[in-house]
């Protein structure tokens, strides 16, 4: 199955859509999840093992977190070897001074944005949409 490629396809059909919950960002220096906890990403650096996780579950835990974030999944089925896409939405998301760590996944892409910025950045990500539409 493949995934769109058209920078313009990609920015008119990305349907942003805003996830329930906040997430926050967790590490572990000895590279080990603790038990029982299930995040939503995970990636392995040289410091340690980088987790997302649900801010409840990681509170629950009484785990040490940063960037409590909402997560934006942008609808379109993106290619991997699409060239632009993200560089083109968080170039507009720094434009307006929001934070965006993005994660692509095999069908789409995932924004991770500031839990109080969030209905800000879909509203900016609609009109990048629209604006394409209409070009």
């Amino acid at each position: 199955m493949s995934g769109v490629v058209d920078l313009g396809d990609l920015c008119r059909q990305m349907t942003p859509r805003l996830a329930d919950g906040v997430y926050v960002y967790c590490t572990f220096s000895d590279f080990r999840l603790p038990g029982g906890l299930e995040p939503i990403c995970t990636f392995r650096e040289a410091e340690g093992l980088t987790a997302i996780v649900g801010r409840r579950e990681a509170e629950a835990a009484s785990l040490p977190y940063v960037f409590p974030c909402r997560l934006i999944t942008l609808a379109v089925h993106s290619s991997l070897d699409a060239v632009g896409f993200l560089a083109r939405i968080t170039d507009r998301l720094a434009r307006a001074g929001i934070a965006c760590n993005a994660v692509a996944a095999f069908h789409h892409d995932h924004l991770f944005v500031p839990e109080e910025r969030a209905e800000e950045t879909l509203q900016i990500l609609r009109n990048l949409a629209s604006e394409q539409g209409n070009g």
